[in-house]
């Protein structure tokens, strides 16, 4: 069994720019204010995931290892 994520958007800095809708299609939403959601804020960790919140141009997807909080993205310093 691979390891789980939980997957999180600052709201207070997500621009709308959709590029998680784009890069991992069906993990992410905009809702009506054009902020990013996970659809599913727990999930098995996923390369689209990843790459969506690598290339979110204001860096506000994180991901942390369901159970430990690891952070997965942005990784530590």
């Amino acid at each position: 069994m691979g390891d789980r994520w939980n997957v999180e958007v600052d709201r207070a800095i997500c621009i709308g720019s959709a590029q998680c809708v784009h890069r991992a299609t069906g993990s992410f939403r905009l809702d009506s204010a054009m902020q990013s959601h996970p659809v599913d804020p727990e999930t098995d960790a996923n390369g689209r995931i990843l790459d969506a919140a690598e290339n979110c141009p204001v860096e506000a997807i994180t991901i942390t290892l369901l159970g430990t909080g690891e952070p997965v993205f942005p990784p530590e310093d």
